[in-house]
């Protein structure tokens, strides 16, 4: 009876809302910052002058930087964890090769991958979209969860994947990162999730929204037990996942220059009618107001986590 309301209330307004809200092409209703725009920019011209790509690009076994152009082999890239050596732009890294980064080899365990897919607002075309954006991805959604091991401890891992609708937050999403952490609660297990996402999912509506309230509520349970909770801001993330998940950790870390914002600032300049001040929504930038505690280089992340978990783990909690 609540989807029905919803879908009738959805369609009588659908005309005015998409008039109304500003909308990407992958899913999300968030803005992306100025300076994500401005790299898109330089990543376009380099495009035009044969030296990048506005995509993490590559070429065969060679990855252009959409920053500064330069080619640079893949296995130079790997080694350097998706890093580019001229100028130190991140790579947005693939679910797979995240966790191969993170987790000890062979110790990861997806959890909930069956969980059903639907068009809670019978959004046209919704269905089509997601079939293709699986078949690109190899991704059943845009987060992978699950079991894992960093250095010998045992913990539940996510990964949000930007190339599934810019890791947008629909209801698929909201119910396996709530159902991983209450398991990990039952498991005394800490969590670390991977955030990268731009925002609610717009074909899924109120729907998407709700599920900020549900990853909340599960995230409240599992630190009421002493429980650890450790979300990793990657670029972008934006929108509903900030003003949820992402920002609910006991420590929250960040990669360097990662976006992180709620709405764009040329939004929040129009509303408040005030210029932003340079770096605004970057992670160093929110470093400095408290928002984070660490930023946290990929060559380091692991090591980092490590530590975190033994200084958490000395009470036993988690162990087997």
């Amino acid at each position: 009876m609540l989807f029905k309301k919803m879908k009738m209330n959805w369609k009588k307004n659908h005309d005015l809302k998409n008039r109304d809200m500003p909308v990407l092409d992958n899913g999300s209703s968030v803005i992306q910052g100025q300076e994500e725009q401005d790299d898109k920019k330089a990543g376009a011209d380099q495009l035009k002058k044969g030296t990048g790509s506005v995509e993490n690009s590559v070429k065969k076994d060679v990855f252009v930087c959409k920053k500064c152009g330069a080619e640079i082999s893949k296995a130079e890239t790997v080694a350097n964890k998706y890093v580019c050596k001229e100028c130190g732009y991140y790579f947005r890294i693939r679910t797979n090769n995240r966790i191969k980064m993170c987790a000890d080899a062979g110790t990861f365990e997806p959890w909930f991958e069956d969980t059903e897919q639907t068009n809670p607002l019978d959004f046209p075309g919704y269905e089509e979209k997601l079939i293709q954006t699986q078949d690109k991805t190899k991704l059943k959604e845009g987060v992978t969860i699950g079991y894992a091991r960093i250095d010998g401890e045992p913990v539940v891992l996510g990964v949000c994947d930007a190339r599934f609708l810019m890791g947008s937050m629909g209801h698929v999403v909201g119910e396996k990162i709530a159902c991983a952490v209450e398991r990990a609660t039952s498991m005394r297990l800490p969590v670390i999730l991977f955030c990268c996402s731009g925002g609610a999912r717009m074909q899924e509506g109120i729907i998407s929204l709700m599920q900020m309230a549900k990853t909340s509520a599960a995230l409240k349970k599992h630190s009421e037990t002493g429980l650890l909770y450790i979300p990793v801001l990657t670029d972008p993330t934006t929108g509903g996942v900030t003003a949820s998940f992402a920002m609910e950790g006991d420590i929250i870390l960040a990669e360097p220059r990662a976006v992180v914002a709620f709405a764009g600032p040329r939004v929040i300049e129009q509303t408040i009618r005030q210029k932003l001040p340079n770096g605004f929504q970057r992670a160093e930038f929110l470093l400095e107001k408290g928002f984070v505690d660490a930023i946290v280089s990929r060559n380091s992340q692991r090591e980092y986590l490590t530590t975190v978990l033994r200084l958490h783990q000395k009470g036993g909690a988690g162990r087997d």
